[in-house]
């Protein structure tokens, strides 16, 4: 597997295997700290529940006060963010949070990553195998020094890694990066099982068309249902649902599920290779009942 992810992400010459996305972005940081001997960390994205990026109760201030936040898509935030006085470990970007990042913006994080002698780490727990087989850097042209993948990977199975450099992740050896359940093989066995998918189809293409027709469809009911309060967002393989009032979606995803359609709360609505002709007419089918159901006005009975 280690062999077959480094063919096909391109920052990759080295892979360390976890079980989670948040484990893998935290060894990322951990390895961007022990080899710069910095701490600070630049940050824009969402990276998992850990105390390294998180500002949850109980997180120590001490923990959030290394962390400097940018804007998303900003290149005047990153310069000022490297006009601090304290250099960074690393730049860490989500490069797909609304939609996929300017490449102007992430060539600039590139330049001055380099520029300061810090790590540039994507993470692409999300968008690798799914943007395209080897991630947003596969579709930009900017390529990370380390990069943490998940999720598609292995098609749901908890498998997740680190992969990067070979100058980089030879630094593992000076600190330590462990996770339960480490030597498990069901999720090497699913991933191995995805990487054919990936080298005789062109999932991601599969995954994206499927999920242009499903925001088609669910966008184009909610546009015709102003009363649900809800929108359609995002680029077609993941896009999101949005609204101003939190209680509309709750309601939308509540009355969706009785009628046989499976939606999540906000990001994001994922197409799959599984979501055939038959699975997308069902959701056609179910959309006007959907609607109707959230009208205003007294609940129907069968409610």
């Amino acid at each position: 597997m280690a062999e077959q992810l480094v063919n096909v992400i391109p920052c990759a010459e080295r892979v360390r295997f976890l079980r989670t996305g948040a484990e893998a972005t935290a060894a990322a940081v951990r390895l961007a700290r022990s080899i710069t001997g910095r701490e600070r960390i630049i940050a824009c994205g969402y990276f998992g529940w850990l105390d390294w990026n998180s500002d949850a109760a109980g997180v120590p201030a001490s923990a959030k006060a290394l962390v400097s936040w940018v804007p998303y898509g900003d290149s005047e935030a990153l310069d000022a963010a490297l006009r601090d006085d304290t250099l960074p470990a690393a730049i860490i970007i989500e490069p797909l949070v609304h939609d996929i990042a300017p490449k102007a913006w992430l060539e600039r994080a590139r330049r001055l990553a380099d520029q300061c002698g810090a790590l540039l780490i994507f993470d692409e727990v999300k968008t690798a195998f799914r943007v395209r087989t080897g991630g947003v850097q596969a579709l930009t042209g900017v390529t990370p020094d380390l990069t943490a993948i998940g999720k598609a990977l292995a098609n749901g199975y908890p498998l997740a890694a680190v992969v990067g450099r070979a100058d980089v992740m030879d630094g593992m050896r000076h600190t330590w990066v462990s996770s339960t359940a480490a030597a498990e093989t069901t999720g090497l066995a699913a991933a191995r099982a995805v990487l054919h998918w990936h080298e005789q189809l062109d999932v991601c293409e599969r995954m994206a068309t499927a999920g242009g027709v499903l925001q088609e469809i669910i966008g184009s009911a909610l546009l015709e249902a102003p009363w649900v309060g809800v929108r359609a967002e995002g680029p077609p393989m993941m896009w999101r649902l949005t609204t101003d009032v939190p209680e509309q979606l709750d309601a939308l995803v509540a009355a969706a599920a009785r009628e046989g359609v499976l939606l999540k709360r906000g990001a994001y609505q994922f197409g799959a290779v599984a979501h055939d002709d038959d699975a997308l007419e069902l959701v056609a089918r179910a959309m006007p009942a959907v609607m109707e159901s959230l009208l205003p006005g007294p609940r129907r009975v069968d409610d």
